[in-house]
C-alpha cells in the first residue's frame, strides 16, 4: 500500500498548486492553503489511479480501487455514489469533512499546465477551482496529488484540524 508523505510535494505538484492560485488570483480570488490531509488523500489518488486504473467506460477518474486501505467505489457519471468520493478525506486522514476533486488523466508526462488548461476547458471542473456555480462557499483547505499521468486535486470547505 501506497502512503502519501504529506509533508511533502513533489516538483510538479508545487507548480500545479501556484498556476491554480495564480489562475485564481487573475479572477480575484483567495489563496487557497495546502492541506496536508487532503495532500495526503491526493498523492494517494493519484498514484491509485495511475497503478490499480479504476475507472473504466462505466467508473470515472473518480473511483477508488479495492487495492489499499480504502473503501473502493466506482464514481459514475450520475452522481449516484459521490459520497464515497467525498467521504475520502474522512477516510485517510484526521479531516472530518468533505473533500472535493477534480481529476485529470493524460500522458504519463502529464505536466501541471497540461492538467490545469483541461480542467479550465471543461466548465464543471473550472467551476470548482474558480467557486463557481454550485461551488460558490469559499475553499479553506487544497491538496495536489500527481503521478504517471494523472493529477487529482481536492478541495475542501474547512482548514486542517
Amino acid at each position: 500500500m501506497f502512503v502519501a508523505n504529506s509533508q511533502e510535494l513533489t516538483k510538479n505538484e508545487k507548480e500545479l498548486y501556484k498556476l491554480i492560485m495564480e489562475y485564481r488570483k487573475s479572477k480575484k480570488l483567495s489563496i487557497i492553503p495546502l492541506s496536508k490531509s487532503l495532500i495526503t488523500v491526493a498523492q494517494i489518488h493519484s498514484r491509485d489511479l495511475a497503478e490499480n486504473h479504476p475507472h473504466n467506460e462505466i467508473c470515472n477518474a473518480h473511483s477508488w480501487s479495492n487495492n489499499g486501505a480504502w473503501e473502493s467505489c466506482c464514481y459514475t457519471s450520475d452522481h449516484a455514489k459521490a459520497s464515497c468520493m467525498w467521504n475520502k478525506p474522512k477516510e485517510l486522514t484526521n479531516y472530518n469533512y468533505p473533500g472535493y476533486e477534480i481529476a485529470c488523466a493524460g500522458a504519463e508526462t502529464l505536466s501541471p499546465i497540461e492538467a490545469l488548461e483541461n480542467w479550465k476547458t471543461s466548465k464543471a471542473h473550472n467551476n470548482v477551482i474558480v467557486n463557481g456555480g454550485i461551488w460558490d462557499s469559499k475553499w479553506e483547505a487544497i491538496g495536489i496529488g500527481m503521478y504517471k499521468g494523472y493529477a487529482t486535486v481536492w478541495f475542501g470547505h474547512y482548514p486542517d484540524p
